[in-house]
């Protein structure tokens, strides 16, 4: 197997104001809730390369969870109304890892179908690198 250089596709925090309830609520209390919807956005790092997708949360206390792209076996992207107003979606990403069988990468500051489209082929090209096959048992015929 012959190592690639992993290539970063997406490295940020999600967007502290990702929704139009969160823009009310930080209008409503003159700025203190964006404080906490900044903080809250600042615990959560998303790292997504040609390889793995890692998520590091917590301020003080860290936790990591990495997930390799080769254990990916489905996507979708979420652009609710209020989030294509403020220029994030949500990537939500379906794994056979037994810790993280579902990972959402929320509120993400970038075009997010660009990023889906980037993830899809890094995961095939990862799969094929790999050889990994996935087979569809419930549609098997019998």
């Amino acid at each position: 197997m012959v190592d690639e250089k992993e290539e970063v596709l997406f490295e940020g925090t999600p967007a502290p104001i990702a929704s139009l309830g969160a823009l009310l609520i930080s209008i409503l209390t003159l700025g203190i809730g964006y404080l906490v919807l900044v903080l809250r956005a600042k615990s959560t790092h998303y790292r997504i390369t040609s390889q793995r997708i890692v998520v590091e949360t917590g301020l003080f206390s860290k936790q990591l969870n990495q997930i390799d792209l080769y254990r990916i076996v489905d996507y979708s992207v979420e652009r609710p109304f209020a989030q294509r107003l403020l220029g994030t979606g949500n990537v939500v990403v379906e794994t056979l890892d037994k810790t993280s069988p579902e990972l959402r990468l929320q509120a993400l500051k970038t075009d997010v179908v660009g990023l889906y489209e980037k993830l899809r082929v890094a995961t095939e090209k990862e799969k094929a690198r790999r050889n990994v096959r996935l087979v569809d048992m419930e549609h098997q015929p019998s």
